[in-house]
């Protein structure tokens, strides 16, 4: 019995919930943001969500709408999304000063994103991991003072050319925001 005793507090110890850095409990993202991307005609093009983890954010997209094909998205340094160009929204979220695309040497920019492939139904899916990116806290977070967009454009990004990847005009747009 007194063996049972002296073994209770290692018991409940283990039981208790074990907290994981920059505010992670569980496997659960500290915060978990959705963005609704619209494109210039006011259509909806699909939703992106960020979800921040103790080591970077991972970034999930379901883009509709659009033809089939391969379109760049980009996390943009300013959350403001004005059409139809949506340049409010300004350069790709860069706080390294780095250049662009991962094949470029001299790259990337945290707001690099793969391209996501819209197939034959009209859907498209993106799944990334951004290692080090911070929503809301750390050195360079995407929502700083001026906030952050999410933009979709009309073509590829080809992974090297400075500063946008050669991806065309930004046909959809939608705004990072933290809810209260």
């Amino acid at each position: 019995m007194r063996a049972a005793l002296l073994l209770l507090p290692l018991a409940l110890a283990a039981c208790a919930p074990k907290g994981e850095s920059l505010g992670r409990m569980g496997g659960a993202p500290s915060l978990l943001l959705t963005v609704p991307l619209t494109g210039a005609d006011g259509a909806p093009r699909g939703t992106v969500t960020l979800a921040q983890e103790a080591d970077g954010t991972r970034i999930t997209a379901r883009v509709i709408g659009v033809p089939p094909g391969d379109y760049a998205m980009h996390l943009h340094s300013v959350g403001l999304c004005e059409g139809p160009a949506f340049t409010s929204a300004g350069g790709h979220f860069n706080p390294a000063a780095k250049q662009h695309g991962h094949l470029n040497p001299m790259g990337e920019h945290a707001g690099d994103l793969p391209n996501v492939t819209v197939d034959p139904s009209g859907l498209g899916l993106l799944n990334d991991f951004r290692e080090g990116l911070r929503l809301k806290d750390g050195a360079a977070p995407l929502l700083d003072a001026d906030g952050a967009a999410v933009v979709l454009h009309a073509k590829a990004d080809d992974y090297k050319s400075d500063p946008a990847g050669n991806a065309g005009p930004r046909i959809a747009c939608g705004v990072v925001v933290a809810k209260p």
